[in-house]
C-alpha cells in the first residue's frame, strides 16, 4: 500500500531547541498537509542565541539510512538544509540521483543566526559544483547568496547561481535594514519582487520554515509562482505568531491551520 499523500524528504541538521533544522521542516511540511520523512545530516550544539558545534554524520551511515528510505517511500520532493560537511553534500547528491526527477529545494545554510560559520570552503565548492545544478530552486538570504557565489550584489549572485544550473533563485531580504522586507525571485520569467512588513524580532528557523513549506507546495503539484506565494505567506504568519523561547531568537509558531495544499487548498483561517 502506498501513502495517500506525497512525502517530502528533508535532509537537515538536528536542532536541540526544536526551533530550526529537521524539527522545523517536519512541522512545516505537516502544516501544509504532506508527510515529512527526515534524514539527520548533523547533530549540533546550539541554543536560540548561536550554534556552538556541528557534528556531521558519517557519510556511509547517512547513505545507509537514505537508501533504505528511498527504496521504500515514494519521494515527491527533497528539501536540503544544513549539510555540515562536503562528504554529506556528496552523499546527498547520490540520494538525489537514486530518487530521480523530483523538485529539489536547496536552503544553503552557511552561518547560524548568531554568526557562527557552518560551512567550510570545501563544502561551498561541493554545493556549487554538485548541488546547485540539481536544485529546482535555491533559497538563500542575502549574506548566503553573496558567500556562495563570491558576488557582492543580489542581481549578480542570482545570475551566477542561474548560470551554474539552478532552475530558480529566491533571495530573502531580511538582512537588509529598514523598511519592508523584499524577497526577490529570479528564474526563466526574469525577476519578481514581493514586499512584506518587517516584524520586530529575529526568528530561529525562519529560512527552514520557508524552504520546507516551498518543498511541500512543489510536492503537492503547485506551480513555482503558487508555491512561493503560499510558502512565503505561511512563513510570515508563523513569524507573526512567534514566541520567545530562550535568551535569543524567537521561535516561529508553525502550528497554523488551514494551509493544506494536499489534496487541494482548504479555506485559510489566517490572511
Amino acid at each position: 500500500m502506498r501513502s495517500s499523500r506525497p512525502t517530502v524528504l528533508c535532509l537537515s541538521g538536528h536542532d536541540p531547541t526544536g526551533g530550526a533544522g529537521l524539527q522545523a521542516d517536519i512541522e512545516s511540511v505537516r502544516a501544509l498537509g504532506l508527510h515529512p520523512a527526515g534524514l539527520i545530516t548533523a547533530l549540533t550544539v546550539q541554543d536560540t542565541v548561536n550554534v556552538h558545534g556541528v557534528f556531521p554524520q558519517r557519510p556511509e551511515d547517512f547513505l545507509l539510512q537514505g537508501r533504505r528510505l528511498v527504496s521504500d517511500l515514494d519521494i515527491a520532493a527533497i528539501k536540503m538544509g544544513l549539510l555540515g560537511s562536503a562528504e554529506i553534500a556528496l552523499a546527498a547528491r547520490e540520494l538525489i540521483a537514486l530518487i530521480g526527477p523530483v523538485p529539489v529545494v536547496l536552503d544553503p545554510i552557511l552561518a547560524a543566526g548568531g554568526g557562527e560559520d557552518l560551512a567550510s570552503q570545501e563544502l561551498l565548492e561541493v554545493m556549487l559544483e554538485s548541488l546547485v545544478p540539481l536544485a529546482t530552486i535555491i533559497t538563500p538570504n542575502i549574506p548566503e547568496a553573496y558567500r556562495l557565489t563570491g558576488q557582492s550584489s543580489i542581481e549578480a549572485s542570482a545570475a551566477e547561481l542561474l548560470r551554474r544550473g539552478a532552475g530558480h533563485i529566491l533571495i530573502t531580504g531580511t538582512h537588509l535594514e529598514g523598511g519592508d522586507v523584499m524577497n526577490r525571485w529570479y528564474g526563466p520569467h526574469g525577476v519578481s519582487e514581493r514586499a512584506w512588513p518587517r516584524l520586530p524580532q529575529t526568528y530561529h528557523g525562519s529560512g527552514c520554515t520557508l524552504s520546507a513549506a516551498l518543498a511541500a507546495c512543489l510536492a503537492a503539484g503547485l506551480s513555482m509562482a503558487e508555491g512561493i506565494e503560499r510558502a512565503e505567506t505561511y512563513t510570515y504568519q508563523c513569524l507573526k505568531e512567534a514566541y520567545p523561547l530562550g535568551h535569543g531568537q524567537w521561535c516561529p509558531d508553525r502550528t497554523q491551520v488551514g494551509w493544506d495544499v494536499w489534496p487541494g487548498p482548504k479555506e485559510r483561517l489566517y490572511e
